[in-house]
C-alpha cells in the first residue's frame, strides 16, 4: 500500500470521530416558589454548588423561580422539569399522607417538629410520593406559619371571625379556619399580593420568613405570632431523574439534599430570630402574646374531626415524639 493510500485511509477513519459531538453536560432544573434571597432560595442556591461541586461539573444544575407550586407539583409529576422545594400545602392534594404535618398545633418547637420529619416518621411519609408518580427527597421548611390582615389587631380567637384569609389549597388548613369564623380563600401564592392590594382578602398566613421574603408589610399592616401551623416544604424529583444517576451519583445527589436542608433550615433560624423586630421597622404592628390555649379550644371540633378521618394513632406518635 502506498504512503498516499495510507493516509487516505487513516484521514476517512477519523473523520466521524472528528464529527462526533461532545457528551453533553447533563442539566438538572430545580424550580422553587419564592425570592433567590429567602429560606427556599437558600435552599435551592445550597443545592445547586453542593451537586455541581460534587461531580466536579458534571453536572448542571438550573435553579428557576415559578410561583405557583401546584404547577410545579405537575410539571415534576409529568417531567417537564426534575426538581422542585415547594410547601407541603399543595402537596396533600398529591400526596394525601402529607396532610398530617398539617394538623394546628401539632408540633412544640422547631426542634420537634425537625426531629418528627428527619425521623422514621417522615421517611415513611417520604415513601408515599413514589406511588402518585414523585420521589420525595429530603424535608425542609417554611417554619411555623403567623397570621397577618389590613383590618385589625388578632389578639384571640373572636378577632379572627369574618376575616378572608388567603390559604394554600390545603383542606385542613381551611377547616381550621373555618372553624374559627373565618372565610378561606384558596388561591395559588402568585395571586396573593394582587388580592392583598386589591381587597379580595384581607389577610393571609405564613412563616416570617415568607412574610419578609415577599415583602408583605407593604400589604398589611397587622401580625399574630399564632405559630398555629408548623409549615414543612419538601425537595421533590421526577423518578426518572433519580433513576437516571448511577448509584455514586446518587449519593452525591442525597448529600446535595442535605446541604440545602441544611441551609434552608439555618435561614429560617435566622429570619425567625430577627424577623420581628425588622416588620415593626418596616412599619408593621406586630402582636407576640398570643392565647394559644384559647385557639386549640375553639378548633376542638376540628381536632375531633381529624382523629377520625386521619391516622390517629400517628398523631399520637408525633406528639409524643422525644428525642432518642
Amino acid at each position: 500500500m502506498t504512503m498516499t493510500r495510507r493516509l487516505a485511509l487513516a484521514a476517512a477513519f477519523a473523520a466521524p470521530l472528528a464529527a462526533a459531538p461532545a457528551l453533553a453536560q447533563p442539566t438538572i432544573t430545580v424550580q422553587h416558589a419564592l425570592p433567590v434571597n429567602s429560606h427556599t432560595g437558600a435552599g435551592a442556591a445550597a443545592f445547586k454548588e453542593a451537586f455541581e461541586r460534587l461531580t466536579g461539573g458534571r453536572y448542571r444544575v438550573v435553579t428557576q423561580r415559578n410561583d405557583n407550586e401546584r404547577e410545579m407539583i405537575e410539571s415534576v409529576q409529568i417531567g417537564t422539569i426534575d426538581c422542585t422545594f415547594t410547601s407541603t400545602g399543595p402537596v396533600g392534594n398529591f400526596v394525601p399522607e402529607v396532610r398530617i404535618f398539617d394538623v394546628p398545633f401539632l408540633f412544640r418547637d422547631a426542634a420537634h417538629a425537625r426531629g418528627v420529619l428527619d425521623s422514621e416518621i417522615g421517611q415513611q411519609v417520604l415513601a408515599r410520593f413514589q406511588a402518585r408518580g414523585l420521589y420525595g427527597v429530603i424535608w425542609t421548611e417554611n417554619g411555623f406559619r403567623h397570621l397577618t390582615n389590613s383590618r385589625r389587631e388578632v389578639n384571640n380567637p373572636a378577632d379572627v371571625r369574618g376575616l378572608k384569609l388567603r390559604t394554600m389549597e390545603n383542606q385542613v388548613h381551611m377547616r381550621a379556619f373555618r372553624e374559627l369564623g373565618a372565610l378561606p380563600t384558596p388561591m395559588a401564592f402568585s395571586e396573593l399580593v394582587p388580592a392583598l392590594q386589591q381587597g379580595t382578602v384581607d389577610g393571609q398566613e405564613n412563616p416570617i420568613s415568607v412574610i419578609l421574603g415577599n415583602n408583605l408589610n407593604q400589604v398589611q399592616r397587622f401580625m399574630t405570632l399564632t405559630n398555629h401551623v408548623y409549615s414543612p416544604s419538601v425537595m421533590i424529583c421526577n423518578p426518572a431523574t433519580v433513576q437516571r444517576l448511577s448509584a455514586a451519583d446518587r449519593a452525591l445527589f442525597m448529600e446535595a439534599a442535605r446541604a440545602a436542608q441544611q441551609a434552608n433550615r439555618a435561614r429560617v433560624t435566622a429570619d425567625d430570630t430577627n424577623g420581628v423586630e425588622e416588620l415593626r421597622r418596616r412599619g408593621m404592628t406586630v402582636v407576640t402574646q398570643v392565647d394559644t390555649a384559647a385557639f386549640q379550644q375553639a378548633l376542638a371540633p376540628a381536632f375531633a374531626e381529624w382523629e377520625r378521618t386521619m391516622d390517629a394513632a400517628l398523631l399520637r406518635r408525633i406528639r409524643d415524639w422525644r428525642p432518642n
